[in-house]
């Protein structure tokens, strides 16, 4: 867990999102979102498949960069949603502040879906 963030979530249950969910789509990563079951407690969740990143030090790479970009984020988070991150190839190869910018972006789409 990201210090001063949320908790993450963990259940295979929890990472599933109904398709009407909240979805914003980058080059680096998908996120969907979606009112939490824990008021004032959503969690997130990090998607990295041995489909996309064959090697498990690009997958852990991948989980570190989002983590990172969360957190220079995380004012944005509200606190009445999940949010499930899944990463996309390209995400290895971008500089951090894409990266954030990319984030931000995403968040507020779907806080801008979930009003």
């Amino acid at each position: 867990m990201i210090k001063g963030m949320r908790s993450t979530i963990r259940k295979h249950s929890d990472f599933i999102m109904p398709e009407n969910c909240a979805t914003a789509k980058t080059p680096l990563f998908i996120a969907k979102a979606r009112k939490t079951i824990f008021p004032n407690d959503a969690r997130y969740g990090l998607i990295t498949t041995k489909k996309t990143f064959r090697l498990a030090v690009n997958r852990n790479r991948a989980k570190r960069l989002l983590r990172v970009w969360l957190f220079e984020n995380k004012s944005l988070l509200n606190p009445e949603l999940d949010y499930i991150f899944i990463a996309r190839t390209p995400i290895l190869n971008t500089l951090k502040p894409n990266g954030v910018a990319f984030m931000k972006e995403a968040l507020e789409s779907l806080d801008k879906q979930n009003d």
